[in-house]
Order: C-alpha cells, then structure tokens, then sequence
C-alpha cells in the first residue's frame, strides 16, 4: 500500500468519526429516539435493564439506505 492510499483511508476514517460525533451531538434534540413502542425497559428495585430494539432496527434501515444509495452512485 502506497502512502497517497495510506492517506486516503485516513482521511476517510477522520470523516466517518467526525460524522459519527455529529450525529450523537444532535441525537440529543430527538427525544423519541430511544423511546419507541416496542423498545424493552424493565425496572425492577436496584436493576434496570433497558434494549432499545426498536431503535436499533430504525437506525439499522437508515444506514443501510444512506449506504445502498453511495454504493449506487459510486
């Protein structure tokens, strides 16, 4: 591997955290994710136990939409 392609990854990888780091920053403005019918919460006297299933496969099929259309215009 050359550096110039060394560098590309990099700077891929640099872009794909600082959108990461964007997304958990406005996360914060949605307040129904996490809350979804059908998200798991059980509380119990010193246990909580929470899955947010539902909030998963949400997030699941936005990325893999936002993926399937750069694959189809690469």
């Amino acid at each position: 591997m050359d550096m110039q392609q060394f560098a590309k990854i990099l700077i891929s990888l640099g872009l794909f955290l600082v959108l990461i780091g964007v997304v958990l920053y406005v996360a914060r403005s949605f307040p129904f994710l996490g809350r979804l019918p059908g998200d798991i919460r059980i509380e119990k006297p010193n246990f909580v136990f929470y899955f947010p299933i539902t909030t998963s496969i949400l997030i699941s099929l936005i990325l893999s939409l936002i993926f399937y259309l750069i694959s189809r215009f690469r």
